[in-house]
């Protein structure tokens, strides 16, 4: 799933995946804004982190 996020490349905001493909330029990028999804993992470590995963059950 991709996410709005801004280019430094083009200097626009664009649809861009977690691995750095831009939907709107239909081209890999390097240099983007990708705290999104940083702001996501963290947040699911820290969940996880809380609440245990599965393979702490048994």
């Amino acid at each position: 799933m991709s996410k709005w996020a801004f280019n430094y490349e083009s200097g626009e905001y664009e649809d861009i995946d977690r691995d750095g493909f831009s939907w709107t330029r239909g081209e890999y990028t390097y240099n983007w804004d990708d705290s999104e999804y940083r702001r996501e993992e963290e947040e699911e470590r820290r969940r996880n982190s809380l609440f245990g995963d599965d393979t702490d059950l048994w």
